[in-house]
Protein backbone atom coordinates (compact mmCIF):
# COMPACT_ATOMS: atom_id res chain seq x y z
CA UNK A 1 0.00 0.00 0.00
CA UNK A 2 1.17 3.22 -1.23
CA UNK A 3 1.44 6.45 1.34
CA UNK A 4 -1.75 8.12 -0.52
CA UNK A 5 -3.55 4.91 -0.83
CA UNK A 6 -6.63 4.64 1.25
CA UNK A 7 -7.02 1.19 3.19
CA UNK A 8 -10.21 -0.47 1.45
CA UNK A 9 -13.37 0.87 3.05
CA UNK A 10 -14.88 -2.59 4.26
CA UNK A 11 -11.20 -2.93 6.46
CA UNK A 12 -11.80 0.77 7.34
CA UNK A 13 -15.20 0.28 8.48
CA UNK A 14 -14.50 -3.08 10.28
CA UNK A 15 -11.30 -2.08 12.20
CA UNK A 16 -13.58 1.16 13.51
CA UNK A 17 -16.18 -1.32 14.59
CA UNK A 18 -14.99 -4.02 15.93
CA UNK A 19 -11.00 -3.86 16.53
CA UNK A 20 -11.60 -3.71 20.63
CA UNK A 21 -13.73 -7.17 19.94
CA UNK A 22 -10.33 -8.35 18.29
CA UNK A 23 -8.23 -6.84 20.88
CA UNK A 24 -10.03 -8.44 23.74
CA UNK A 25 -10.63 -11.48 21.89
CA UNK A 26 -7.03 -11.77 21.36
CA UNK A 27 -6.27 -11.07 24.56
CA UNK A 28 -8.01 -13.54 26.39
CA UNK A 29 -6.64 -16.13 23.94
CA UNK A 30 -3.12 -15.01 24.29
CA UNK A 31 -2.91 -13.99 27.57
CA UNK A 32 -1.04 -10.87 27.03
CA UNK A 33 -2.08 -7.10 25.46
CA UNK A 34 0.92 -6.99 23.79
CA UNK A 35 0.80 -10.01 21.60
CA UNK A 36 -2.82 -9.49 21.09
CA UNK A 37 -2.03 -6.26 19.64
CA UNK A 38 0.92 -7.02 17.58
CA UNK A 39 -1.66 -10.02 16.23
CA UNK A 40 -4.55 -8.14 15.29
CA UNK A 41 -2.33 -5.18 13.82
CA UNK A 42 -1.32 -8.89 11.90
CA UNK A 43 -4.99 -9.43 11.30
CA UNK A 44 -6.53 -6.17 9.93
CA UNK A 45 -2.55 -6.17 7.88
CA UNK A 46 -4.08 -9.34 6.32
CA UNK A 47 -7.23 -8.10 5.52
CA UNK A 48 -5.57 -4.77 3.80
CA UNK A 49 -3.41 -6.88 1.38
CA UNK A 50 -6.10 -9.83 0.53
CA UNK A 51 -8.25 -9.20 -2.69
CA UNK A 52 -11.00 -6.87 -1.30
CA UNK A 53 -14.26 -8.39 0.09
CA UNK A 54 -17.70 -7.19 -0.69
CA UNK A 55 -19.11 -6.22 2.66
CA UNK A 56 -22.71 -8.17 1.70
CA UNK A 57 -20.70 -11.24 1.80
CA UNK A 58 -19.50 -10.63 5.33
CA UNK A 59 -22.50 -11.62 7.32
CA UNK A 60 -20.83 -11.59 10.89
CA UNK A 61 -17.99 -9.55 10.46
CA UNK A 62 -16.97 -10.80 14.47
CA UNK A 63 -16.97 -14.00 12.90
CA UNK A 64 -15.14 -13.38 9.79
CA UNK A 65 -12.71 -11.53 11.98
CA UNK A 66 -11.67 -14.42 14.62
CA UNK A 67 -11.37 -16.86 12.12
CA UNK A 68 -8.88 -14.49 10.06
CA UNK A 69 -7.27 -13.87 13.53
CA UNK A 70 -7.11 -17.96 14.51
CA UNK A 71 -4.86 -18.11 10.82
CA UNK A 72 -2.84 -15.01 11.97
CA UNK A 73 -2.57 -16.75 15.31
CA UNK A 74 -1.32 -20.41 13.68
CA UNK A 75 1.13 -18.76 11.59
CA UNK A 76 2.27 -16.92 14.47
CA UNK A 77 2.63 -20.22 16.65
CA UNK A 78 3.91 -22.06 13.73
CA UNK A 79 7.33 -19.38 13.36
CA UNK A 80 7.51 -19.14 17.37
CA UNK A 81 7.71 -23.09 17.07
CA UNK A 82 10.18 -23.33 14.08
CA UNK A 83 12.45 -20.28 15.31
CA UNK A 84 12.78 -22.04 18.89
CA UNK A 85 14.01 -25.77 17.72
CA UNK A 86 16.23 -23.37 15.48
CA UNK A 87 17.41 -21.72 18.32
CA UNK A 88 17.92 -25.12 20.18
CA UNK A 89 19.92 -26.44 17.02
CA UNK A 90 22.14 -23.50 16.89
CA UNK A 91 22.89 -23.88 20.66
CA UNK A 92 24.31 -26.82 19.94
CA UNK A 93 27.17 -25.52 17.33
CA UNK A 94 30.39 -24.72 18.68
CA UNK A 95 30.90 -21.03 18.65
CA UNK A 96 33.49 -20.13 15.66
CA UNK A 97 30.35 -21.35 13.59
CA UNK A 98 27.68 -19.63 15.39
CA UNK A 99 26.36 -16.69 13.43
CA UNK A 100 25.48 -13.15 13.60
CA UNK A 101 21.80 -12.08 14.60
CA UNK A 102 21.63 -10.87 11.29
CA UNK A 103 22.05 -14.17 9.86
CA UNK A 104 20.02 -15.82 12.43
CA UNK A 105 17.26 -13.49 11.29
CA UNK A 106 17.92 -14.04 7.61
CA UNK A 107 18.18 -18.00 7.97
CA UNK A 108 15.10 -17.87 10.24
CA UNK A 109 12.65 -16.08 7.49
CA UNK A 110 13.87 -18.87 5.29
CA UNK A 111 13.11 -21.33 7.09
CA UNK A 112 9.77 -19.74 7.53
CA UNK A 113 9.27 -19.23 3.97
CA UNK A 114 10.18 -22.64 3.53
CA UNK A 115 7.66 -24.57 6.04
CA UNK A 116 4.95 -21.70 4.59
CA UNK A 117 5.71 -23.24 0.58
CA UNK A 118 5.93 -27.12 2.62
CA UNK A 119 2.28 -26.57 4.02
CA UNK A 120 -0.43 -28.17 2.49
CA UNK A 121 1.72 -31.23 1.57
CA UNK A 122 0.66 -34.54 2.85
CA UNK A 123 3.23 -35.57 6.08
CA UNK A 124 4.92 -38.56 3.74
CA UNK A 125 5.22 -36.24 0.70
CA UNK A 126 6.64 -33.96 3.35
CA UNK A 127 8.80 -36.19 5.14
CA UNK A 128 10.29 -37.70 2.36
CA UNK A 129 11.16 -34.26 0.53
CA UNK A 130 13.13 -33.00 3.79
CA UNK A 131 14.68 -36.66 4.12
CA UNK A 132 15.97 -36.29 0.61
CA UNK A 133 17.17 -32.35 0.54
CA UNK A 134 18.09 -31.67 3.79
CA UNK A 135 18.90 -35.33 5.03
CA UNK A 136 20.60 -36.45 1.22
CA UNK A 137 19.09 -39.79 2.27
CA UNK A 138 19.05 -41.68 -0.98
CA UNK A 139 15.40 -42.54 -2.18
CA UNK A 140 15.63 -46.56 -1.17
CA UNK A 141 16.66 -45.48 2.34
CA UNK A 142 13.76 -42.91 2.40
CA UNK A 143 11.55 -45.76 0.91
CA UNK A 144 12.60 -48.08 4.38
CA UNK A 145 12.27 -45.79 6.47
CA UNK A 146 8.42 -44.58 5.76
CA UNK A 147 7.69 -48.74 4.99
CA UNK A 148 6.53 -47.57 1.07
CA UNK A 149 8.43 -48.34 -2.57
CA UNK A 150 11.26 -46.71 -4.09
CA UNK A 151 8.71 -45.57 -6.77
CA UNK A 152 6.45 -44.09 -4.34
CA UNK A 153 9.40 -42.04 -2.49
CA UNK A 154 9.86 -40.72 -6.10
CA UNK A 155 6.60 -39.60 -6.29
CA UNK A 156 6.30 -37.96 -3.22
CA UNK A 157 9.93 -36.21 -3.81
CA UNK A 158 8.50 -34.83 -7.47
CA UNK A 159 4.51 -34.08 -5.99
CA UNK A 160 6.66 -32.16 -3.40
CA UNK A 161 9.09 -30.05 -5.90
CA UNK A 162 6.31 -29.52 -8.25
CA UNK A 163 4.79 -27.94 -5.31
CA UNK A 164 7.10 -25.51 -4.29
CA UNK A 165 7.92 -24.66 -8.22
CA UNK A 166 4.24 -23.35 -7.88
CA UNK A 167 4.15 -22.01 -4.41
CA UNK A 168 7.29 -20.03 -5.06
CA UNK A 169 6.63 -18.00 -7.81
Amino acid sequence: MSAIELPSPIVATLYHDHHRFLHGWLRRKLGCAFEAADLMHDTFLRLLVAPPAKAEAIVEPRGFLTTVAKRVMIDHFRRQALERAYLEALATWPEPVAQSPEQRALLLEALCEIDAMLDGLGPRVRQAFLLSQLDGMAYADIAARLGVSVSSVKQYVAKALAHCLVHAQ
